[in-house]
């Protein structure tokens, strides 16, 4: 059984190749999503947006390509290629698209103990 989909194996990889940019779309790909994580890799067609919400886990993103605009708890970071942000879980946050970008989410979700 796989725990990470929808990405070739013990293969060397290009993060950002993985996803591509669709004209007025947000794309995604997850790579992995149980009780307890979830990754994705996202692709914003410039303009595009996630509107405010927020999450029962930690977020973090990783800036693949591009630049992206994220709001968390009314502060504004505008994040580069290689740049990452940790969005509290439970603090609402938005992302938005200045221009063209890729991103990698990961998500941590609280063990139910």
């Amino acid at each position: 059984m796989a725990y990470i989909k929808n990405i070739e194996h013990e293969r060397a990889l290009t993060l950002a190749n993985q996803v591509s940019v669709q004209p007025g779309q947000i794309v995604s790909r997850t790579l992995a999503q149980n009780p307890y994580v979830s990754v994705t890799l996202f692709a914003f067609a410039q303009g595009e947006e996630i509107g405010t919400h927020d999450s029962e886990g930690d977020a973090m993103v990783l800036v693949l390509e591009g630049t992206g605009l994220f709001t968390v708890d009314g502060r504004d970071y505008q994040l580069q290629a290689g740049d990452t942000l940790v969005m509290p879980a439970k603090k609402p946050h938005a992302v938005h698209a200045p221009q063209d970008f890729k991103m990698l989410l990961t998500v941590v979700f609280p063990t139910k103990e």
